[in-house]
């Protein structure tokens, strides 16, 4: 019996990233579009293209050179550098934001935990010291904030902020878009948020586990007094230490698509990091 045929990591994203862009997207841009390619044809190439890390023309080049690409893709010829571009362009944050639910409940994610967690992604990729030297100052970074199921490691929401600044903003917005994809019993919600002392604010819910930031020097209020005791003991259970798997997760992203963003427009650097979070997804 002969061993089973094995695939391409490629030709797997390229599926996979043309079914859900089926799914969540229409078939045509507008109505008068030229019709030559579907836009779930090429927002599968754009994926294709931060999977590689590779730019469009390089793109262009590779679905040239893998006729199994283009099969997969359902492409009858190959669209110009220019038209991926394009293709970026016009797309939205919430438009990733519905591929990445798409492929969460087609996978029927239904956390425990979800730890999150912000990283940042520097807005050029030329070097620190020389946007120093050219700048006179450190430019700030656009900063990716993702909540992961711990258990599956994949991200069940994702925002965007820049940086520096602290994490307490996108709390609030984690939650909303991870309860879809957290365990519940009826209305009540039976997940737990696991977070760094960063996330430490007035949205803090008494079922989360993220530390108390002491200021002054200690803590006075009863609440943030036994919050601090109910993380201690999750350290001693063994349960925090599942927070650092957000932290594995900003990590692989980074080293395989990129520590910079590669739009240069500011709100396309945005989609950059809300993309990348979605190609991680697919890549699992």
């Amino acid at each position: 019996m002969g061993q089973p045929k094995r695939e391409s990591q490629l030709v797997i994203v390229a599926r996979i990233g043309l079914r859900l862009a089926q799914a969540a997207l229409p078939q045509y841009a507008h109505l008068k579009s030229p019709h030559t390619y579907t836009l779930p044809q090429l927002v599968a190439c754009v994926l294709l293209k931060v999977h590689q890390r590779k730019s469009y023309r390089d793109t262009e080049e590779l679905l040239l050179a893998s006729s199994e690409l283009r099969t997969v893709l359902e492409l009858s010829q190959v669209p110009d550098y220019s038209t991926l571009q394009r293709t970026y362009k016009k797309l939205r944050m919430v438009d990733f934001e519905r591929m990445n639910d798409e492929l969460l409940r087609a996978l029927e994610i239904q956390a425990d935990y979800i730890s999150s967690d912000g990283t940042g992604f520097a807005l050029s990729t030329a070097s620190a010291y020389y946007r120093r030297r050219r700048r006179g100052e450190n430019e700030g970074w656009l900063k990716g904030v993702y909540a992961v199921d711990v258990a599956s490691l994949l991200i069940v929401a994702m925002c965007t902020g820049r940086g520096p600044s602290n994490d307490i903003p996108h709390l609030e917005t984690l939650r909303r878009r991870a309860m879809p994809y957290g365990r519940r019993r009826g209305r009540r919600r039976l997940w737990v948020m696991l977070a760094d002392a960063g996330f430490d604010g007035r949205t803090v819910q008494a079922t989360d586990l993220i530390p108390p930031m002491r200021r002054h020097g200690k803590l006075v209020d009863p609440t943030r007094i036994a919050r601090k005791e109910l993380v201690d003991q999750a350290r001693l259970d063994g349960l925090y230490g599942q927070r650092w798997k957000s932290e594995t997760v900003n990590s692989v992203i980074k080293r395989k698509f990129g520590s910079a963003v590669f739009s240069v427009l500011r709100h396309l650097q945005r989609r950059d990091a809300i993309i990348k979070g979605l190609v991680y997804n697919i890549h699992r």
